[in-house]
């Protein structure tokens, strides 16, 4: 886009009803694939006031302790006291989970796809991580609440946070931070003598402590802070918004710079192209960007429920490629295997690595094998033997 324009993207820290959801379905697809990586999962999370339902599909041979699970992750998040609104100790906890349907079974036991669906990847020269920087940096704020939290350097900090974070651009190119939104959980101690508000010097020490580190290089003296913009935030977490799995889909993936083609990813197992080839078209984006053939790729799969190879491929280069759009297709499609079973091979994906997707954003994370860019040199050299 050309000329000056502002870009808005939020994040939600991990102890948001609908990422505490998250992590408790990913944290079942895990201790499944720890006994079982052929095991098959669909699961999803419901939490409100004292209250966790767990429930979906599930075929596997191995077993799991729902209720052993679900107090496990409640309490790494730091559910662990009335004062937050939510105990893990004295949370009721529902199992109501099934086996999957055999219809189902027999064309995903074939190697096709588990559904059908369209499914978006994207990268972009921004970052180092070749993400949208407003998406970036509002994940890392809200790690930042975590670490600040848990290291126990603002005390009063509850688990529930979000952030939100608005970028100047000129000429699609990033110049400076424009606004920085904190929404942060607390205790009653920071609260000024009405009760209704916390003090003033409290909403400076989250500046200083939580978004400084984070925005320092892109701030300027027009830069607006916002923390706890309705005055205070002491009722929050479960207690005061209900959760379920799949609900932060764009906060998930790039923080609403590009379309979502609709499917949640937590509590999937990657026979679900919801989540595999969502994570296998973010790995030829990136590849792509990563080759320098574009500053921007998007890409569509298409897939057919019970049908191995996608139904067709898009990709979208918004004018910054250096070769076309046609061109690109058919070199991806020669080097990369995009039927579910090809993509669980290449991102090595039957292995329980999930519970650290669910809070922080799927992408630009090198922990991922989406994130490899080990295909780029030879992307780089077959375009340039064809062009």
């Amino acid at each position: 886009m050309k000329g000056q324009y502002f870009f808005t993207s939020e994040s939600v820290g991990n102890g948001h009803p609908d990422k505490v959801c998250d992590q408790i379905s990913d944290a079942v697809l895990d201790s499944i694939f720890k006994d079982d990586p052929k095991g098959r999962v669909a699961c999803e999370t419901f939490i409100s006031m004292g209250l966790v339902i767990v429930g979906g599909e599930i075929t596997t041979t191995s077993y799991v302790d729902v209720h052993k699970l679900v107090r496990k992750v409640l309490t790494d998040i730091g559910y662990t006291h009335q004062k937050y609104g939510f105990n893990a100790d004295t949370a009721a906890i529902l199992n109501a989970i099934n086996s999957q349907s055999p219809d189902i079974a027999q064309g995903v036991d074939a190697g096709g796809a588990g559904d059908q669906g369209i499914m978006i990847g994207y990268a972009c020269d921004e970052t180092p991580e070749l993400m949208p920087l407003p998406i970036m940096l509002a994940h890392r704020l809200v790690r930042r609440v975590e670490q600040v939290r848990k290291e126990k350097i603002l005390h009063y900090l509850g688990p529930d946070c979000k952030s939100q974070v608005t970028v100047e651009y000129e000429d699609d190119v990033p110049q400076r931070v424009d606004t920085v939104v904190l929404a942060c959980q607390h205790t009653d101690e920071i609260l000024d003598s009405s009760g209704k508000r916390i003090t003033e010097d409290s909403k400076r020490e989250i500046i200083d402590t939580v978004a400084m580190p984070i925005v320092k290089d892109l701030v300027d003296e027009k830069t607006k802070f916002y923390v706890n913009e309705t005055g205070k935030f002491v009722i929050g977490g479960p207690q005061s918004d209900t959760g379920v799995t799949g609900r932060k889909i764009v906060v998930d993936t790039y923080g609403g710079v590009v379309s979502h083609g609709g499917g949640a990813f937590s509590g999937k197992d990657p026979s679900k192209v919801d989540r595999s080839a969502t994570y296998m078209a973010r790995y030829v984006a990136k590849n792509i960007v990563a080759a320098k053939l574009a500053k921007k790729c998007w890409i569509q799969l298409g897939y057919a429920i019970g049908k191995a190879e996608p139904v067709s491929v898009m990709i979208d280069t918004f004018g910054t490629g250096n070769v076309s759009e046609q061109k690109l297709v058919e070199v991806v499609r020669r080097n990369f295997n995009l039927t579910p079973r090809g993509i669980i091979k290449e991102l090595d994906l039957l292995r329980p690595i999930y519970q650290n997707t669910a809070a922080y954003g799927h992408f630009g994370r090198s922990e991922f094998s989406w994130e490899k860019t080990d295909k780029a040199a030879r992307l780089e050299k077959e375009i340039m033997a064809v062009a």
